[in-house]
């Protein structure tokens, strides 16, 4: 402990440092007052039926644990950051097929700020479309008409599209500002903030359900904390595994004098879980078509869309976690450029040791990508599932959603990025990083 505080100690010591983590604290303040503003024209007070409705047993419930609860309170940040998350994901995919955004890919910096604004202009679409989707299914959530304090008019719905467009591109700023002047990824941390405002009080629930109602008691509160930290070490080792690829240099070129290195090995580092997060995104967009069938006609359908309704239920688990699976070897094969890793290893004069530069590497590399890749996707997909088996073992849906799936796998993604940045800052400064001890480094004059 006494080490941890040293090295918060010089955390603090670095001016530069201190003053990105106050504005990034700050920012982050900013963005969850702002959720907690509810739109104009609606009381605030018969919001009840709307959080009844966007509990923690379905997809709705996810929803409104990546907004912090924005979305049951018919906040101004109601939608969050999650169109332009949608947007970012749209654009990524048209850059597999679309010429000018590959032109735009290998421009640089120059480039990434072009897609950086066709990114934002597609969340704007994008918000002109959702915003009026959700104001119109407010009263199917259960807002009473009353609770409309002026109706809901033109302008009622003007102001609400308006209000709701204006909070997502606000969160999109305050995002982009963390990631430019503040630490850590600036977007990624306002996910990660709106999943954990609501960490406090589902444990309270959690804890007085079990104590109060002699559930268990202190002891099962203590079974589901280690269960939870078990859940969170996995979580690590998935986000940190990564299987090296030794790589040999014949020479080096060096302050511009080409210097002999040979026997020299560094090391491709591929990992465990290239895709992240993305695979579960996109399954979770899926598993919302199937509970569309539960308003048809046909009695079949209709009980297909409505054993899809629960998010802890036995078949959408299973489809889940097989959409994960699938989805993590498509998002890999998109994302990890195998033909370009090869190509820029053979002109900068390195090759895998007993493999042939080119063409040869670029399928080692693959076939190596593929292998990890299919116990990464069954072992994430564990993970996303894991919540559904916590319900079933009597823990509280709000409780259980944090022992896996998106939310635990963003805050732990999210928390290690930052710490690596964050020690990078102090290794540059010659102090050791959190990861190490708190003692100062002795500089080398």
């Amino acid at each position: 402990m006494k080490k941890f505080i040293n090295t918060i100690q010089d955390i603090w010591k670095i001016e530069e440092l201190r003053n990105k983590i106050i504005l990034t604290l700050g920012l982050m303040v900013v963005y969850r007052l702002a959720a907690q503003v509810t739109l104009p024209g609606i009381d605030g007070g018969q919001l009840t039926n709307l959080a009844n409705k966007t509990s923690d047993n379905n997809l709705l419930g996810l929803l409104n644990a990546f907004t912090g609860g924005a979305f049951a309170q018919a906040s101004v940040m109601a939608l969050g950051i999650m169109p332009y998350i949608s947007a970012s994901i749209v654009v990524q995919l048209m850059g597999i097929a679309v010429p000018y955004l590959q032109k735009l890919q290998k421009e640089g910096e120059s480039g990434r700020k072009k897609i950086n604004q066709i990114t934002r202009w597609l969340t704007i679409g994008i918000l002109l479309i959702q915003a009026p989707a959700y104001i119109a299914s407010l009263p199917s959530l259960g807002i009473p008409e009353s609770a409309f304090l002026l109706g809901r008019g033109p302008l009622f719905w003007f102001s609400s599209i308006l209000l709701l467009t204006t909070g997502t591109v606000f969160a999109m700023w305050l995002g982009e500002r963390i990631t430019d002047k503040g630490i850590g990824n600036g977007i990624s941390l306002l996910i990660m903030i709106g999943i954990i405002a609501r960490l406090p009080s589902t444990f309270i629930q959690e804890f007085g359900s079990r104590v109060s109602q002699s559930n268990g008691g202190i002891l099962m509160i203590l079974i589901e904390i280690i269960l939870w930290l078990v859940a969170i070490l996995a979580c690590v080792f998935l986000v940190t595994a990564v299987r090296r690829i030794a790589v040999q240099y014949a020479r080096r070129t060096v302050a511009g004098n080409v210097q002999d290195a040979a026997g020299a090995r560094q090391y491709i580092p591929l990992k465990l879980n290239s895709s992240g997060v993305m695979p579960i995104i996109f399954a979770q967009a899926l598993m919302f078509v199937p509970q569309l069938l539960s308003s048809a006609e046909n009695n079949t359908l209709k009980s297909i869309g409505i054993a899809f309704q629960d998010m802890f239920g036995l078949w959408y688990n299973i489809v889940f976690a097989i959409l994960i699976i699938v989805f993590s070897y498509f998002y890999t094969a998109i994302t990890i450029p195998t033909n370009k890793m090869a190509d820029d290893l053979k002109r900068s004069g390195g090759f895998l040791p007993g493999i042939r530069p080119g063409k040869e590497t670029a399928d080692y590399l693959d076939t190596v990508l593929s292998r990890i890749t299919l116990p990464g996707s069954i072992f994430l997909a564990l993970l996303a599932v894991l919540p559904a088996f916590i319900v079933k073992a009597g823990v509280q849906p709000g409780w259980a959603i944090f022992y896996g799936g998106t939310s635990l796998l963003i805050m732990v993604g999210v928390a290690i990025d930052t710490i690596q940045q964050i020690n990078s800052h102090l290794l540059n400064r010659h102090y050791d990083g959190l990861m190490k001890t708190g003692t100062n480094r002795k500089s080398v004059a």
